[in-house]
């Protein structure tokens, strides 16, 4: 059997899933220099990860018996074209959720207490500066109450903050109200028709020109072109940014070199323990497959 892990990063839960299966499943990594869709004509379970799977690609491999995503998105994947060669696409829900939430809490906490400014007066040797902000007593809003969402709100709630939410079926005033009313607002939805440019212009004018946005959920879920504007006329407190419109992303674009802009290279859930779990549940429908059994956490 083999197995093709498609994506450009997180490599290391690779090491992960080798380490769980069978001798006689091959796991390769694909060569990004050489096209896709003829590394993946042998494939019997296809990796996407980051790579966008459409349907040439879904439908290259003779004899594809899986498509498993090793997170929890599955944007990339085009369902329809893996609908229609009957194939189940399964991802591993929830596996990264307190790795994510801690890295919430670390984008909150490098803005909130001036991360960037303090590293330079570090370098300075200047002493007691910049000031910061304490957590306790202000308001986090959280859009999208999952898994990782309510994991950042247990943390959030230990260090004296007060949580407010909105899941998919809230209101729009439910949300209006979120936006107005947080000192910092997390995003961990997913990514869909419905939260595409969900954060716009309107959006953010509604925020206080105080608050923190974090987003470790998916980029487009944020309007660039908003937030960038909001950023320079100082209408916006800081932003935490783990995810981006495109991937690789260009670090010497403008809006990451601002000390109101904290970045991380998409690793919020890349934990030691975050991998070994997403390894045992791809080990587990690989074999599930293999015994002709359905696989778990099937999203079609």
């Amino acid at each position: 059997m083999k197995v093709v892990f498609c994506g450009t990063g997180w490599l290391p839960v690779v090491d992960s899933i080798r380490e769980r299966v069978p001798q006689d499943v091959v796991v390769t990594i694909r060569d990004p220099e050489a096209p896709l869709v003829d590394q993946l004509r042998d494939a019997n379970v296809i990796l996407p990860s980051n790579c966008r799977l459409d349907r040439e690609a879904i439908e290259a491999p003779e004899n594809l018996q899986l498509i498993q995503q090793p997170a929890a998105g599955y944007d990339g994947v085009d369902l329809d074209a893996a609908a229609d060669r009957g194939v189940p696409v399964c991802n591993a829900p929830g596996k990264n959720a307190d790795s994510v939430a801690e890295a919430a809490l670390l984008l909150i906490l490098a803005l909130a207490r001036n991360y960037r400014p303090a590293q330079r007066a570090f370098a300075k040797r200047t002493i007691g500066v910049p000031l910061g902000t304490e957590l306790r007593g202000k308001t986090l809003g959280i859009v999208g109450l999952g898994r990782s969402g309510s994991a950042l709100a247990r943390i959030a709630e230990a260090i004296g903050m007060t949580i407010v939410s909105v899941r998919s079926t809230s209101s729009p005033d439910q949300l209006d109200r979120l936006l107005r009313d947080s000192d910092v607002v997390s995003l961990h939805c997913p990514l869909n028709a419905e939260t595409r440019g969900l954060i716009d212009a309107d959006a953010l004018a509604r925020m206080k020109r105080s608050a923190l946005l974090i987003n470790c959920a998916r980029g487009p879920i944020v309007d660039r072109a908003a937030l960038e504007a909001a950023l320079a006329h100082g209408a916006l407190g800081g932003v935490g940014l783990d995810t981006y419109w495109a991937e690789p992303w260009d670090p010497d674009a403008p809006m990451y070199s601002r000390d109101d802009v904290v970045t991380l290279p998409h690793i919020a859930g890349s934990t030691i323990e975050t991998f070994a779990r997403i390894a045992d549940v791809v080990a587990d429908n690989i074999a599930r497959i293999r015994r002709g059994d359905e696989p778990v956490h099937r999203v079609i």
